[in-house]
C-alpha cells in the first residue's frame, strides 16, 4: 500500500465515527434540522478558507515545480468549493460576512496552518488529506444505493461526484511524494482526523443558530 492508503486504514476508527455521527447521519436522511446545517456551512465556509491558504503556504514550499502547480491547482479545487458554499449560505440564511468560528472550527484552522507555516509540505499533505479522502469517502457510502432526494441532495452529490475524488487522488499523490512515514506524519493525520469528528459534532451539538 501507498503511504496515504496506509494512514487512512490506520484512521478506519476516526473515518467510520465521522460517518456514523448524527450530523452526518442526519444528512443521510435528510433529518438534520436546518439550522444545524446552517451553522455548518458557515463554520465550514472559513475552514475552507483555512484549507486554500495552506495550499498556497504548501505550494511555495514544494521542492518542484509540478508540485507547486497541483497545490496551486487544488487550492482553485477550493475556492470552487467555497463558491457552492455561498449558494448554501444564500439558500440557507447565513451571512458568510458575519461568520465567527467556533471553538472546534478554529481549533482545526489554527492547526492546519500552523502545521503548513512550520513544516515541509509532506507534513502539510498530512494534515489537509484527512479532509479530502474523508468526505470522499462519506459523500460514496451516503450516495449508496442511490442519491436520496431530499434538503441536503446536493452536498451528498458534490461530494460523491466524480468530480471531487479526483482531487483527493492528487492530494494522495502529493503526500505520497513528499511524506514519509514518521511520527509526526502519523499524529498530524490523526489529530486532522480527529478534528474533522469534532468538526461535525460541534455543529451536532448547536443549540440555536
Amino acid at each position: 500500500m501507498t503511504l496515504a492508503e496506509d494512514l487512512w486504514q490506520a484512521n478506519q476508527d476516526l473515518a467510520i465515527a465521522s460517518l456514523t455521527n448524527p450530523f452526518v447521519q442526519g444528512i443521510s436522511n435528510g433529518t438534520l434540522a436546518k439550522s444545524k446545517f446552517a451553522y455548518y456551512v458557515g463554520q465550514d465556509a472559513f475552514f475552507l478558507e483555512a484549507f486554500a491558504r495552506a495550499y498556497s503556504i504548501a505550494a511555495a514550499k514544494a521542492p518542484d515545480w509540478e508540485g507547486f502547480g497541483t497545490f496551486h491547482n487544488l487550492a482553485a479545487g477550493v475556492l470552487q468549493e467555497l463558491q457552492l458554499h455561498q449558494s448554501y449560505a444564500a439558500q440557507w440564511g447565513v451571512n458568510l460576512q458575519a461568520i465567527e468560528p467556533g471553538a472546534a472550527t478554529r481549533r482545526y484552522t489554527d492547526f492546519l496552518l500552523a502545521t503548513a507555516w512550520s513544516q515541509e509540505a509532506g507534513v502539510t499533505t498530512a494534515a489537509m488529506l484527512p479532509c479530502m479522502r474523508l468526505y470522499a469517502f462519506i459523500g460514496q457510502k451516503l450516495a449508496q444505493p442511490q442519491i436520496p432526494d431530499h434538503a441536503y441532495s446536493d452536498w451528498i452529490r458534490t461530494y460523491s461526484s466524480s468530480e471531487f475524488e479526483p482531487l483527493a487522488d492528487q492530494l494522495a499523490q502529493l503526500a505520497n511524494r513528499y511524506a514519509a512515514m514518521t511520527e509526526i506524519v502519523r499524529s498530524t493525520y490523526r489529530y486532522a482526523m480527529q478534528c474533522e469528528r469534532d468538526f461535525f459534532q460541534a455543529a451536532w451539538e448547536v443549540e440555536h443558530y
